[in-house]
């Protein structure tokens, strides 16, 4: 499946079915997640039939239910850790639809999770996944105006990029992004101040360097 068609198909879920991800579905996620961690330097771990991080009041005002699947975004305490594990975990999130599961980011409202975390690293927040007891709805997007410096004659492959982005999970659907392609053809990307915006940047810039084919 292309992968502009996953972005299209994955939306947040929050309930899960007591269904077990199978160990072909492990295998893969498994080998993805340690080729990320030795190429990017990250400490991300993943978590299955554990239900303890999910059991919790926090995770209950979330709207958290039946979650038995995480993992945990973990790096090196940097300024460009938090952008970083978007980036990757976005990867990861794709490739969970992929394999006919859901997922959903969750910055706060969980429980305490089983990661090892070193003195040097963070725990940014955790991916849960399985099987969904709904494919989950759309997010509302901002017009492309809104987004870019949009105009008639811009190449098709930068309205790829851009339209991708905004098929890309931002917190509280914030949306706090902007491509602007130069007279040369580079792209600048910016991101707003708000709550995990930095998170958001690097999902969001995964979705246009897929959509796009181009790095940003």
């Amino acid at each position: 499946m292309e992968i502009l068609e996953l972005m299209k198909q994955r939306h947040s879920v929050r309930q899960y079915k007591d269904i077990a991800v199978v160990s072909k579905q492990r295998t893969v996620l498994n080998e993805l997640i340690e080729k990320i961690n030795h190429d990017a330097g990250l400490h991300i771990q993943i978590f299955y039939d554990e239900p303890q991080c999910f059991d919790s009041m926090k995770a209950r005002y979330g709207h958290f239910a039946g979650v038995k699947n995480y993992i945990a975004l973990v790096g090196k305490k940097s300024p460009q850790m938090d952008e970083v594990l978007g980036y990757y975990g976005e990867e990861i999130v794709l490739k969970i639809q992929e394999l006919g599961l859901n997922s959903c980011w969750v910055a706060v409202t969980h429980g305490k999770s089983k990661a090892d975390i070193c003195k040097d690293e963070k725990e940014l927040c955790l991916i849960a996944f399985g099987h969904g007891e709904t494919q989950g709805v759309p997010h509302k997007d901002k017009p492309l105006q809104a987004v870019c410096n949009y105009t008639e004659n811009m190449p098709e492959w930068f309205l790829n990029g851009v339209e991708a982005a905004l098929l890309a999970p931002t917190a509280m659907n914030q949306q706090k992004f902007f491509f602007e392609l130069s007279s040369d053809g580079t792209v600048n990307a910016s991101c707003g101040r708000g709550f995990y915006t930095k998170l958001d940047f690097g999902i969001v810039k995964y979705h246009f360097e897929m959509g796009s084919g181009r790095k940003v």
